[in-house]
């Protein structure tokens, strides 16, 4: 399906030559894509949210996020692509999720790193069933690549057999680590639900369930889910506890966490920030967590680096922006930010 890329509009410097580029002059569309870059896509959904019996109004997010987007100035030094959007228009979410998974998986094997732009919080669930499919296939490809007659050398073992090390952080007011509803599969989830559906999915293949949720407002949250929280192994931070004086102990405890993964997943609920930052939410924070403390532990995140000098991070999405509720779309600036700080650090 073609992208649309007349939203990509924006202010046009020409006096200042290469250097005076934004956004909407350089990214082209994912079918120019002929070198890695940033992969954007887009997951037009609320369906997820209607189900957790939130406020709608996310399934106009990505336009709403590129266009706030469009004009930012271009510092970046790889190319951007736009992978337009997947829809749920239809009430189908999981058949959503599934087809943003294999967007997801494609843009990683032909090298891109990929931001997707939400939709509720069940973008979360899409997104790492990409990421997981990539992972399957490549580990499925190196054993195809190391299968000598006689045998697996321990080394290649070592390679072919290695459990991926995922880790999932998530910066967001709510664990989303709810249960499906009584009486409903264990596929049918909501906003509520990504990262059950993620442990559960890492359960099935034998890999171990990594996640760290910053910001939480234990007024939003039962204790229920503090308890399963606990049970799992789960790093967490409420929001009163991410301030200046403890900042130096949370990236501690980040960077200890990011120093046991192989590969990281990066996921921002905007109901994270303030209600005064992020009014255009399906959840307003009554506290929220400012966005000086954010940014340090988001660096944190987008500098981690494998030992060969890669990234870790290789996917990142942003997820419950919600535009019918945005004030001169303050939270829509704050979203496309922070995507344009994330392209950067990542290419």
């Amino acid at each position: 399906m073609p992208v649309d890329m007349t939203v990509w509009q924006g202010r046009s410097d020409p006096e200042d030559g290469s250097l005076g580029l934004r956004w909407h002059e350089v990214i082209k569309p994912a079918d120019e894509a002929n070198e890695p870059g940033i992969m954007l896509l887009g997951f037009a959904c609320d369906e997820g949210v209607s189900r957790n019996k939130g406020r709608t109004g996310a399934f106009d997010a990505p336009i709403t996020i590129r266009k706030a987007l469009a004009n930012l100035a271009w510092h970046h030094t790889e190319p951007a692509y736009d992978g337009g959007d997947i829809l749920c228009n239809d009430g189908n979410l999981e058949l959503a999720q599934q087809r943003l998974g294999e967007d997801v998986c494609r843009a990683l094997r032909q090298n891109h790193k990929v931001i997707v732009l939400g939709g509720g919080h069940e973008v979360a669930w899409g997104t790492f069933q990409g990421l997981g499919s990539y992972l399957l296939q490549k580990q499925h490809v190196l054993q195809t690549q190391h299968t000598p007659r006689g045998g697996f050398k321990s080394e290649e073992l070592d390679i072919v057999n290695k459990v991926p090390k995922i880790g999932i952080i998530n910066f967001d007011a709510h664990f989303d680590l709810r249960n499906p509803p009584p009486g409903s599969s264990a596929e049918r989830g909501s906003s509520g639900t990504p990262f059950q559906q993620i442990a559960r999915f890492c359960e099935l293949q034998g890999w171990p369930f990594n996640y760290a949720c910053l910001g939480l407002n234990r007024a939003s949250n039962t204790q229920a889910l503090y308890d399963k929280a606990d049970k799992m192994g789960v790093l967490y931070f409420d929001d009163c506890e991410l301030t200046h004086q403890r900042l130096p102990l949370i990236i501690e405890s980040l960077e200890h966490f990011i120093a046991q993964c192989d590969y990281l997943y990066l996921t921002i609920d905007i109901d994270v920030f303030p209600a005064s930052t992020a009014p255009g939410v399906s959840a307003p924070a009554a506290r929220g967590v400012p966005q000086e403390i954010i940014e340090p532990l988001l660096n944190t995140v987008l500098s981690a680096e494998t030992t060969a000098g890669s990234k870790k991070v290789l996917v990142a999405d942003m997820a419950e922006y919600n535009p019918r509720f945005d004030i001169d779309t303050q939270t829509a600036r704050l979203a496309a930010r922070l995507a344009w700080t994330i392209a950067r650090a990542l290419r």
